[in-house]
């Protein structure tokens, strides 16, 4: 497999505030190809991309929050324009925004949205949780809905998916043109459905390695939200996997 495998941040988020450029260092080390933002951990884009460079990691995605693409559109298209990043993520709604009314406000704005990245030559992806799998008035699921009637992106994230009771390849396959980037975590087999290092869980990732080829998708990004163990040491246990099986 020749996809390039990148880190979503938020994993490393406490190491990153204390040690950015060291961490960044042991992610590189590790042989990942890129990483995928969540914010700048109190750097400036000049100093995030000074390090990126240096370190040679590319910049796969960047989850952004909805309120910077509603009121700060144009300055997050320069701040990726500099970075070199090319697909821009919705990665998450408040409770508050997730109902009939919120999500058809949501349709309206990555329409909007979607259109200015077009113009400036970027992506427009909606990253989903478990959440967007409740039906909404037309009995459609409400991620069904974002991704129909947007026409954005999916960054399919396998262990949501897996948690709201549907299968990751289905989903990929269904929207297999339209799927760029795949976030691949893993979920523990007890009743926690815990947050799991990839290989140690019950999550079928090598149907998702296998479909994810098939289909084209651009980036695989690791993403462990929580862990029980240092992050540093829960992202070298995912790397190891996917060099074993030959992702890597």
């Amino acid at each position: 497999m020749n996809i390039p495998i990148s880190i979503q941040l938020y994993t490393l988020r406490n190491q990153l505030e204390n040690d950015f450029k060291g961490v960044l260092e042991e992610v590189a080390r590790l042989g990942f190809d890129g990483v995928e933002l969540a914010g700048y951990s109190g750097l400036t884009v000049e100093e995030v991309k000074s390090i990126l460079d240096e370190l040679n990691l590319q910049v796969s995605s960047s989850h952004i929050p909805l309120e910077r693409f509603k009121n700060e559109l144009e300055q997050v298209i320069a701040e990726h324009k500099l970075l070199g990043c090319t697909h821009l993520i919705v990665p998450f709604l408040m409770p508050e925004e997730r109902s009939e009314e919120g999500y058809q406000q949501l349709i309206l704005l990555l329409k909007e949205v979607k259109q200015v990245c077009e113009r400036e030559g970027m992506t427009l992806c909606y990253h989903n949780h478990d959440f967007e799998f409740e039906k909404i008035a037309d009995g459609r699921y409400a991620l069904q809905a974002i991704l129909e009637e947007t026409g954005v992106e999916a960054e399919f994230d396998i262990y949501w998916i897996t948690k709201a009771g549907e299968r990751p390849v289905d989903w990929l396959q269904r929207y297999q043109d339209r799927v760029s980037l795949v976030h691949l975590k893993d979920m523990t087999v007890d009743e926690e459905q815990f947050f799991a290092e990839l290989g140690t869980g019950g999550v079928d990732i090598k149907s998702v390695l296998q479909v994810g080829e098939e289909i084209g998708v651009k980036w695989w990004v690791v993403e462990q939200d929580e862990s029980k163990i240092d992050p540093l040491e829960s992202i070298k246990i995912s790397m190891d996997y996917l060099k074993k099986i030959g992702v890597k």
